[in-house]
């Protein structure tokens, strides 16, 4: 797996991935017309990957600058590879990304409460939880917690998890 800077092509191709079913059909807006990639694509201080598997485009992420060295990152599977553990590898290699080459000190995100997998997955990563908030996506009060992990959070992992090899 392996990410690379987002292109025009890869936004149309996201655009035309099947709707997410069931529980995650509410997160489907984030592919569509103004979803994610329209808000963000162009932005500046925003840095958009595409995420492949073997050549195959199955994700992409994003690591939106709110401040200095801070950023917010967000994430979105193909319906087809979600449940198979590359949520997880993205979410590292954004860490990566975001602390090692551009220097980030925090990166933080928002995650639907009724994002249960994706909760226990941030959290499993050193992810803190820092509050909750509401905000209207299509016109609708959704419910979200914030987390974060900083530079020193993110560095103890990594340096534990080299240990233990």
């Amino acid at each position: 797996m392996r990410l690379r800077a987002l292109r025009d092509s890869d936004v149309s191709q996201i655009g035309q991935w099947p709707p997410y079913p069931g529980d995650m059909e509410q997160m489907d807006y984030a592919l569509r017309e103004k979803g994610w990639l329209e808000e963000f694509f162009l932005k500046p201080d925003t840095s958009c990957y595409a995420v492949e598997d073997d050549g195959d485009l199955i994700g992409f992420m994003i690591l939106a600058k709110t401040g200095e060295r801070d950023a917010e990152f967000r994430i979105a599977l193909r319906t087809d590879k979600t449940g198979l553990g590359f949520g997880k590898s993205i979410t590292c290699l954004t860490m990566q990304k975001g602390f090692e080459d551009m220097g980030l000190s925090r990166i933080q995100l928002i995650v639907r409460k009724n994002n249960v997998r994706g909760i226990k997955l941030y959290q499993r990563l050193g992810f803190v939880d820092r509050g909750e908030c509401q905000k209207k996506i299509q016109g609708t009060p959704v419910d979200f917690w914030l987390m974060d992990i900083c530079r020193e959070e993110y560095a103890g992992l990594t340096a534990s998890s080299a240990d233990q090899k």
